[in-house]
């Protein structure tokens, strides 16, 4: 169908789920730059079995990657603008904060888990900065398509 003149057309899945990923992996830049920071990577390396920073890293970024896509499918539609995609973003962190932050990981590696300690808010500080980043990121990302397919 064609658009009409200056209508900018909604963008397909697989373009919202390429920019779900590419957001998932900036959000996740930031949060593993502030887990090497304190040391968190080599324990991301653990659920894979390994303790090597670089698997940490690669684990890390996958499970971002997927965290992104995921979001483009739960809230890609809505999230076309900065404001609302960031608040998405936020909840979206704090979710993941609770699933693998408070539970799966924690569960996987033997440890206690719902365990509120120093850790543990600086991994929501972390899921927080992740969302933000995802959001944005998702956000811009799709205005720009929508304006470069119009």
């Amino acid at each position: 169908m064609a658009s009409l003149a200056g209508q900018a057309q909604p963008l397909t899945m697989v373009g919202r789920l390429v920019n779900g990923v590419v957001g998932g992996l900036a959000g996740g830049l930031l949060f593993g730059i502030l887990m090497q920071a304190i040391g968190m990577i080599p324990m991301v390396a653990m659920l894979v079995s390994s303790k090597s920073v670089v698997v940490g890293w690669l684990v890390h970024l996958a499970i971002s990657s997927f965290i992104g896509a995921s979001f483009a499918v739960l809230f890609g539609s809505r999230a076309t603008q900065i404001v609302p995609a960031a608040l998405f973003g936020l909840g979206y962190g704090a979710v993941w904060w609770v699933l693998g932050g408070l539970l799966i990981m924690p569960a996987r590696l033997g440890m206690g888990v719902f365990t509120l300690n120093t850790m543990a808010w600086l991994s929501l500080l972390g899921h927080l900065v992740y969302g933000l980043a995802l959001g944005i990121v998702f956000a811009l990302l799709t205005r720009r398509g929508r304006a470069e397919s119009g």
